[in-house]
């Protein structure tokens, strides 16, 4: 159960993370500097300490990762955040705690890349997020907030889907929701019902000892394991999905887009209205699981659909495997550097409207 405040703040989404991982009872981070993202560690170890929680500022981003992971086989929420480069280092550590079935929270503000790249806002990180950047048959839970609100939200969001499914899930922002200031509604936790975890490492004082572990060494087992954990991703698509549609119900033509770049898709489909052609837009929330269905749904009636993106072209070829086979996908992409203004995508819907 939760209270809410009724009287909104001003913040960053940075911060709105922090916010949202005290709020939603997380009381252990560990994490290493790197802009920009680094008002989340900031806040977290000044507010932490005061509620009997722990801040550690780990040597890298490897040792960040694997205290990470001890912590979490003892059942406790905890967080760990980062931008790209940093997480691209923590990706054996995420594999081992999909695979030892470890619920815990990561935060990618992503920056530009490849390599060490730039800071500026960058959707580059999305086959990494969504595909199981690490080695091995794993999927981690892909929430992509688009407001300051959602970023708190959706971390608050996190903890619990990670909870529920035992598995890694992700915060996927980047450089501008991560920097820009909006007004945010906090939410009070009355009471805080976590989960039983009876599979936790907490001592095995008149119990049989819990096991946590990825390595599995007798005949088929671990090829079990993998079904399980593939049984798990498939429960996700069915109960878990998350997605926006405005504007989708009479629509011609379908604009798609998520965080940042959705922002700027819903003016430029606004200035499309206006210029009397019916754009809608669609949203995912869920980058995985991804909202094949809703879209496929929408394919049926609408076919044409223009992705937008912060990067080269990652995210269309979900949207490509899930429209129906008649469906057009166009792209358009910005590499990092600069965002693309509203007027510049509603050049593009010109292109392809019929």
């Amino acid at each position: 159960m939760v209270e809410q405040i009724s009287e909104k703040i001003l913040v960053r989404g940075n911060e709105a993370v922090a916010m949202g991982a005290i709020d939603a009872g997380c009381l252990l981070f560990f994490g290493y500097p790197i802009t920009p993202q680094n008002e989340i560690p900031e806040y977290l170890s000044k507010h932490l300490p005061p509620l009997g929680g722990e801040f550690i500022q780990a040597e890298s981003e490897i040792a960040s990762i694997n205290l990470l992971l001890g912590a979490s086989a003892t059942g406790v929420r905890a967080m760990s955040s980062s931008s790209s480069p940093g997480i691209s280092l923590m990706q054996e550590g995420l594999s081992y705690m999909a695979g030892s079935e470890l619920p815990v929270v990561i935060v990618n503000i992503s920056r530009s890349g490849p390599g060490l790249g730039g800071i500026s806002a960058s959707q580059g990180d999305y086959f990494q997020s969504t595909r199981g950047g690490g080695h091995g048959d794993y999927r981690m839970i892909v929430l992509a907030p688009s407001t300051v609100q959602e970023m708190y939200d959706l971390t608050f969001l996190a903890f619990d889907l990670s909870d529920k499914y035992r598995n890694p899930a992700m915060i996927l922002g980047d450089a501008l929701i991560g920097q820009m200031k909006e007004p945010l509604l906090r939410r009070k936790p009355e009471k805080m019902d976590l989960p039983a975890k009876d599979w936790a490492l907490t001592g095995a004082r008149g119990r049989k000892p819990n096991r946590i572990k990825s390595l599995y060494l007798q005949e088929g087992e671990l090829t079990e394991h993998n079904w399980k954990l593939y049984q798990k991703y498939e429960r996700m698509k069915k109960e878990d999905i998350r997605f926006e549609t405005v504007n989708t119900e009479d629509a011609r033509f379908i604009i798609v887009a998520f965080g940042s770049m959705a922002r700027v898709s819903k003016t430029a489909m606004e200035l499309a209205r206006e210029a009397g052609m019916r754009v809608g837009l669609f949203r995912p929330i869920t980058l995985f699981p991804y909202p094949e269905k809703a879209l496929f749904d929408i394919s049926k009636r609408v076919k044409h659909f223009l992705t937008i993106e912060l990067n080269t072209g990652q995210m269309v070829e979900d949207v490509k495997l899930s429209v129906d086979r008649d469906a057009q996908v166009y792209f358009y992409g910005k590499p990092p550097g600069a965002l693309p203004p509203p007027e510049e995508i509603l050049e593009e819907i010109k292109k392809y409207y019929a």
